[in-house]
């Protein structure tokens, strides 16, 4: 490809993508509302913009093949902030896509759009909506507008599921682990798979203790190699009984099925800032 846009290129999350997507486009243009990004890469260019703006949007994909959207707050919180950036600002991202030709956005969907079913319901990628938070209700739209951009507009999208990409290092990440490695297969595949028009995929690794379904994705060729059970002895070694009447525990959103609306999820993972350094 020609051009790749990359947004929040300065999260966690992109920060591990920035290098990988330079290898398939001629130019990557990241994006994200702080002022410098620090060191770039060959091929990548920064352009410091907010999500609110559309026609700041328009100018960063004119030209684009391909948008990879992480852009967003990545937790919950008042309800305001998450319809500026979370709302708002995928509104933004999805018109610009289509008033510049651009064919796919690849988004950083969550599963905290279904966050309140059970794990022991094992759900696949038909399953409702049930968001957990504000920030899960937002990833709904953000489907949802998807949807509807494909069906009315010839906007592809495939809409990533991310479960819990971070150091695994709690009880509820041995079903839930996203490793990098394979965060960047299933963004690589979302990006060279030929046809996707609207998909869902779950973003998880191939964990025995899984919580989800994927077989209705299989188009993408997505394959995930990592497995959370290599980390279980250490795991389960410092985990004391947990409770099974608590919906942290229950539920696939874990601590953002019981936060009240607008607090923090993040705060009860124990997410590490292990941000890739360029």
């Amino acid at each position: 490809m020609k051009k790749l846009v990359l947004t929040g290129a300065a999260g966690r999350l992109g920060s591990y993508l920035r290098e990988p997507l330079t290898k398939m486009c001629d130019e990557l243009v990241s994006t994200d509302m702080v002022a410098d990004i620090g060191k770039t890469l060959p091929g990548e260019t920064y352009v410091q913009a907010d999500l609110g703006d559309l026609s700041a949007l328009e100018a960063i994909l004119a030209g684009a093949d391909m948008v990879v959207h992480f852009g967003a707050i990545g937790d919950e919180a008042e309800w305001d902030a998450i319809l500026h950036s979370n709302i708002i600002g995928a509104y933004n991202v999805w018109e610009a896509a289509y008033r510049q030709g651009v064919r796919r956005v690849v988004y950083a969907s969550s599963v905290h759009a279904v966050g309140m079913h059970l794990k022991t319901d094992v759900i696949g990628l038909d399953a409702p909506h049930k968001p957990d938070t504000y920030y899960g209700l937002a990833k709904c739209f953000c489907e949802d507008l998807a949807s509807l951009y494909w069906d009315k507009r010839g906007v592809e999208s495939v809409c990533m599921r991310i479960f819990s990409c971070a150091q695994a290092n709690n009880a509820r990440a041995l079903g839930t682990w996203l490793s990098y490695g394979d965060l960047i297969h299933l963004v690589e595949r979302s990006i060279d798979t030929p046809v996707v028009g609207f998909t869902k995929v779950y973003g998880i690794s191939n964990n025995d203790r899984v919580v989800v379904d994927n077989s209705k994705a299989a188009h993408l060729g997505y394959r995930p190699k990592d497995n959370a059970e290599v980390f279980a002895k250490e795991i389960l070694a410092k985990t004391p009984p947990l409770d099974n009447k608590d919906l942290a525990n229950l539920c696939i959103g874990g601590p953002f099925a019981t936060v009240e609306l607008g607090n923090s999820g993040v705060a009860g993972l124990g997410v590490v800032d292990d941000r890739k350094k360029i």
